[in-house]
């Protein structure tokens, strides 16, 4: 095409409906079907009776006013895992239904990143992933998907607060001030974004598998028995359904952690209604659904990887390959209820999480070290007491000495085995 040539997409104008899209393809444009114009009207929040602000309450399942104590039901049907999933298309895609459907405003923490959607009067917050208080208000995005379904809050600020305080007071290793620590007051509900994925997965193995024998042999003029493996190259092939595949939406909350507030019961999914999301947070997703997808093929390929092995049918496996091909797959866009805090101690900053579903609580928790050496010196002091006595018995009494010696040892190689659990209990827990 020489200098002056005009590009071919200016002679050629697209069909009426159509838009262009992104090209990994120098030179080749792409075009979908344009998104269908939200008709809907967002929705506020205002109770029929006094006009006040309601909001969703996980303990009355169902829109409350706080000023008149009146009721409101959200018309949105549980559908559980039953709920709607979409293939990787262009026209999914194009098709999919953006903003919140009800007037939100973000939050942005400007020492974390993260930014939450909130109600329109919420104007100042405490970030709930970091603890910081430099938060920015901004208008809603529209251009963000819009859920297709999430889990509602069942646990509601009281009982998240009993459970968190019993949290925080339990175990000789913390501190005993940390019943008093701020986590309580700064529990803020947040829906958290996950994808899910579906998929049907094939899989080709071949390895080096091993069987194990047992052979007589004569040495020394006794005939002797031991074990051998024989090794011979196999293959087979395996299928493995992935059925709600969960990937964090969000980098902003440690996965640690969240994996131990975990499971969800996928069977309480309801459709999306922003109803539910009145008076509490929702956390927008910062990983983006390429990004979720190739996260979790890694981890449907480690899955299949297992199931391979177990399919050879043995123990001994060496040397695998794997052809792995997915199909027919399919995603959701889903929120999951839970609360967050993040509260200082000792000049420190730890999380805490509860699901809000099952009120499972995880999370750090700061370790009184001063208690943990001196347990290690205990559990150690009886072992070299008991060796040092009998270094000197040894000279005095050679029997009694040995005797000493080789408790001394028992007991020091059980306090260090001791000591090492305790030290990495402890480390766990501030590092969850």
């Amino acid at each position: 095409m020489g200098e002056n040539a005009k590009p071919q997409h200016s002679l050629w104008p697209p069909p009426a409906g159509f838009v262009p899209v992104p090209s990994q393809i120098e030179g080749i444009e792409l075009y979908a079907p344009a998104p269908k114009e939200e008709a809907e009207e967002t929705r506020t929040f205002k109770c029929r009776q006094c006009g006040g602000t309601i909001s969703y309450s996980a303990t009355q399942r169902q829109l409350t006013c706080p000023y008149c104590g009146s009721l409101q039901q959200i018309e949105a049907e549980a559908v559980g895992r039953a709920a709607d999933e979409f293939e990787f298309t262009l026209e999914t895609m194009a098709q999919a239904r953006h903003g919140w459907g009800e007037a939100r405003r973000e939050l942005v923490c400007e020492s974390c990143g993260s930014v939450v959607a909130v109600a329109p009067d919420i104007l100042t917050s405490t970030c709930a992933f970091c603890g910081s208080n430099r938060v920015m208000a901004r208008n809603a995005t529209g251009d963000v998907l819009r859920p297709t379904t999430l889990i509602p809050f069942a646990v509601d600020q009281e009982q998240v607060q009993a459970k968190v305080r019993a949290w925080l007071g339990r175990g000789w290793m913390h501190p005993p001030e940390l019943r008093n620590a701020g986590a309580l007051k700064k529990l803020a509900g947040v829906y958290l974004p996950f994808w899910t994925f579906d998929t049907h997965v094939t899989a080709d193995w071949k390895a080096e598998v091993g069987t194990v024998r047992t052979e007589r042999y004569r040495s020394g003029g006794e005939w002797k028995t031991r074990t051998t493996i024989d090794w011979d190259w196999r293959s087979g092939r395996v299928y493995l359904p992935i059925d709600d595949h969960l990937v964090p939406g969000t980098t902003r909350v440690s996965r640690a952690i969240l994996g131990k507030v975990e499971p969800f019961n996928l069977g309480g999914l309801a459709e999306y209604d922003p109803g539910y999301l009145a008076g509490w947070q929702a956390k927008l997703y910062d990983v983006q659904l390429p990004q979720a997808w190739e996260i979790a093929k890694e981890e449907i390929r480690a899955e299949t990887k297992d199931a391979c092995r177990q399919d050879t049918g043995s123990s001994h496996v060496r040397n695998m390959r794997m052809q792995v091909d997915f199909g027919d797959e399919r995603w959701r866009y889903i929120l999951l209820p839970v609360y967050l805090a993040s509260y200082p101690f000792d000049e420190r900053t730890f999380q805490v999480m509860v699901n809000g579903q099952t009120g499972k609580v995880a999370g750090q928790k700061p370790v009184a070290w001063l208690r943990i050496w001196l347990a290690i010196a205990a559990m150690l002091a009886p072992g070299a007491f008991l060796g040092l006595a009998g270094l000197l018995l040894a000279v005095l009494l050679p029997p009694a000495g040995i005797v000493g010696l080789a408790i001394g040892f028992i007991l020091l190689i059980a306090g260090v085995i001791g000591s090492v659990i305790i030290f990495q209990k402890a480390r766990a827990s501030e590092e969850a």
